[in-house]
């Protein structure tokens, strides 16, 4: 394996593991588990975009929510620049919520 080659499988699993320690304020739950994280996107020149969206388009961290998730990501040693889009197609709900998260929420 050259060292230009991606590891995109280890990569990925550092990203998810710092949207995992990312938490909406209204609910004790991370970002990850709650389904708010619809895709992450990772180019060769360990570019990451991140596609999510927020529980509501009135989210009360709908500004600080992506700037903190791109902040933690951009962390990353391997990773040179993060962008965080939001989208609300399809809109949030409990549906893409984890079972982790549904339990946590004594929703199960």
């Amino acid at each position: 394996m050259s060292e230009t080659t991606i590891d995109t499988n280890v990569l990925g699993d550092k990203i998810v593991r710092v949207l995992k320690n990312i938490y909406d304020p209204e609910i004790p739950v991370d970002i990850y588990e709650l389904g708010l994280i619809y895709d992450v996107f990772v180019n060769e020149d360990y570019e990451v975009k991140i596609l999510m969206t927020l529980t509501s388009p009135n989210c009360p961290v709908a500004e600080t929510l992506p700037l903190e998730v791109e902040e933690k990501v951009k962390s990353i040693n391997e990773v040179k620049d993060a962008e965080v889009e939001i989208t609300f197609d399809p809109p949030w709900s409990q549906d893409l919520m984890s079972e982790e998260a549904k339990l946590e929420l004594g929703m199960l």
